[in-house]
C-alpha cells in the first residue's frame, strides 16, 4: 500500500523506455518545464515552513539581503555590501539603488524593515523568528538605502540565515496577499497557478539583470508518484525533475538523452518523536525506538542506497558535524530490554502520520515491522501537506516520517513549543552560549556538545541525510548538483 516495489517500478520504467527516443538534447529556449514531487499550499516563505515554497519562489520571485550560492558561499543580493562591528553586535548593510519591486515600486531600506518587523512581530509564525529576528534588537534606516541590524548577542551564522527564504523582503503594500499573489524583486514575476498541477513564473523585463536571464518562462510542475515522474520526462513533459524518485536514477543514467546530478543536501530524514506523549517522554522508549531501527536497510531498501546514516539533527554538509549513528546500533534485543526497563505494557499502540513524500510511502513499511519486533503496534496514517501541517506541525501525533531540509536548523530544539515538545534548559543553554561566542575554537566544542545532546536525550530517531538526485534533458545547464538551501536559481538556466 506504501512502497513500490522495485520490480514493479523496473517494469513501468522499461514499459515506457520506448519514449526515450523522443528526448532530444535541445529544449524550447523560451520555457523550462521544472517537476517537482510536492506542491507549496501556499508561496509567502515568511509565514509557512514548507521547504517546497522556497523551491518556487526563493531567489526566483523574493531576494534577501544575501545569497546562498551552491557552494554554501553567502554573496550580495539586495544588499551590495555590508560591515560588521568587530562585537559582532551591528551590521550595516548598502541597498542597491537599482532594484524594483514587480509592480514597478522602488525598493528601500523601508520595504526591508517593514519585513523584518513584520517577522518579529508577537504572533508571527516565521519559520526563523527564534533563530534569527528574535536575535535582532533595533533596527535603524539612516537613509532610504542604509540598513543597520543591532543584534542582542553575536551570531556567526547570522548573515548565513538572511539568506534563507524566512528572511525574503516582500512589498509592503502586497505582503498580506504574498502567499496567493506574490510580488518581490526577484527575476521572475508569479504568472498563475492552476491548483493540484502547475505554478507559471514569467521573466520579470525590469529586473536589474534581466540580461542575463536566458528562460523567458518557467512552468513548475507537481508530480509526486513515481511512475508518473517517469512518464512525464520521458514523453517531454517536463525538462527536469528535482529529487526524483532514487529507484528511477539508474535508468535514466543508462540514457544519453538525460544528465543525472547526485549531490548532497543539508536534509535530515528521522522518524520525528512526540515528546509530549506518553510513553515517549521517556527517554528510554525513544531509546528502544532507535534501536529497533535499521538505518542502513532503510538507506538502501527505500533512498537505494542514495544516503548516509546519521544520529542526531545535523547533515554530513553542516560545519561541525560529528557522526553519532553508531550511538544508537540496530539491535532489537537492546530495544526490547529499555521497554521492559520502561515499564511499557505491550503491545504499545502508535500512530504513524506519513506525509506524501515517496521516502516516507515507502519507509513506512520498513518502519512498522522494525517496531512491531519490539511489541509496538503502528498505524500508518497518509495524507498530503495540509494534514501534515494541521497534525503533526500543530503537535498533534505520535510519530512521523519526515526529511528536514533547513541548514543548521538545530535551534528549533530549543523552543519547547516546537512540534517535537523538546523541553531541557540545558541545551538551550547549549545554543545560546554557542550563539555568543566569537571563539571559532570554542563554538566548534559547543557544536559538538549541542549534537551528542541532542542524540543522548533521543529527541528523534535520525535515519539519513539523503543525496538529491536531478535528472534533466541533456542541454539544460546551470543547474544545482548540491542544496546548502532547498532552492532553484532559475535566473542561472539555460539551453545549449
Amino acid at each position: 500500500m506504501w512502497q513500490l516495489g522495485k520490480h514493479l517500478l523496473g517494469a513501468l520504467l522499461w514499459a515506457v523506455a520506448g519514449l526515450a527516443g523522443v528526448a532530444h538534447a535541445q529544449g524550447n529556449p523560451a520555457r523550462v518545464v521544472f517537476s517537482l514531487s510536492l506542491e507549496p499550499a501556499g508561496l509567502d516563505p515568511t509565514i509557512a515552513p514548507a521547504a517546497s515554497i522556497g523551491e518556487v519562489v526563493h531567489y526566483n520571485v523574493f531576494e534577501g539581503l544575501v545569497k546562498i550560492e551552491e557552494s554554501g558561499a553567502t554573496t550580495p543580493l539586495l544588499a551590495s555590501s555590508w560591515h560588521i562591528e568587530p562585537d559582532g553586535l551591528s551590521y550595516r548593510f548598502a541597498l542597491r539603488k537599482d532594484v524594483r519591486f514587480h509592480d514597478g515600486a522602488a525598493f528601500d531600506a523601508a520595504a526591508v524593515r517593514f519585513s523584518f518587523e513584520r517577522a518579529m512581530a508577537p504572533g508571527s509564525t516565521n519559520k526563523s523568528k527564534k533563530a534569527l529576528f528574535d536575535n535582532i534588537a533595533g533596527i535603524e534606516t539612516p537613509d532610504s538605502h542604509t540598513l543597520v541590524l543591532r543584534l542582542h548577542h553575536a551570531d556567526a551564522n547570522f548573515l548565513f540565515r538572511l539568506g534563507e527564504g524566512p528572511a525574503v523582503v516582500l512589498h509592503p503594500a502586497s505582503a498580506a496577499r504574498a502567499a496567493t499573489a506574490p510580488v518581490g524583486t526577484g527575476p521572475y514575476v508569479f504568472q498563475g497557478r492552476k491548483p493540484g498541477h502547475s505554478i507559471t513564473l514569467r521573466k520579470f523585463d525590469g529586473y536589474r539583470r534581466a540580461r542575463e536571464v536566458h528562460i523567458p518562462e518557467v512552468l513548475f510542475r507537481f508530480i509526486n508518484q513515481p511512475q508518473a515522474q517517469t512518464e512525464a520526462m520521458q514523453a517531454r513533459e517536463v525538462d527536469v525533475f528535482f529529487n526524483i524518485a532514487t529507484q528511477a536514477v539508474a535508468h535514466f543514467q543508462a540514457d544519453s538523452a538525460y544528465q543525472v546530478l547526485i549531490g548532497a543536501s543539508s536534509g535530515k530524514g528521522m522518524l520525528a518523536l512526540n515528546n509530549r506523549r506518553k510513553p515517549l517522554d521517556d527517554v528510554r522508549v525513544r531509546r528502544a525506538i532507535a534501536h529497533a531501527i535499521d538505518r542502513e536497510r532503510f538507506i538502501q531498501e527505500v533512498l537505494d542506497g542514495r544516503g548516509k546514516a546519521i544520529g542526531s539533527h545535523f547533515s554530513p554538509t553542516d560545519p561541525g558535524y560529528v557522526h553519532l549513528a553508531g550511538l544508537y546500533p540496530y539491535d532489537p534485543q537492546r530495544a526490547q530490554a529499555l521497554m521492559q526497563e520502561a515499564g511499557v505494557a505491550l503491545p504499545l499502540k502508535l500512530g504513524l502520520t506519513l506525509p506524501p513524500t515517496p521516502y516516507a510511502r515507502a519507509g513506512a513499511p520498513l518502519i512498522v515491522a522494525a517496531l512491531a519486533r519490539i511489541g509496538i503496534e503502528v498505524t500508518p496514517q497518509e495524507g498530503d501537506w495540509a494534514h501534515w501541517m494541521a497534525g503533526p506541525f500543530k503537535g498533534d501525533f505520535d510519530m512521523t516520517l519526515i526529511n528536514h531540509v533547513e541548514p543548521l536548523d538545530y535551534q528549533i530544539y530549543a523552543d519547547p513549543g516546537y512540534y517535537f515538545g523538546y523541553d531541557n534548559p540545558a541545551f538551550r543553554a547549549l545554543v545560546e552560549r554557542h550563539a555568543a561566542s566569537s571563539s571559532a575554537r570554542e563554538r566548534q566544542l559547543l557544536f559538538a556538545q549541542i549534537q551528542r545532546t541532542l542524540a543522548g536525550d533521543a529527541v528523534n530517531a535520525w535515519i539519513f541525510a539523503p543525496q538529491i538526485s536531478t535528472v534533466a534533458r541533456k542541454g539544460l545547464k546551470g543547474l544545482w548538483m548540491n542544496y546548502p538551501v532547498f532552492v532553484h536559481d532559475l535566473a542561472a538556466l539555460r539551453w545549449e
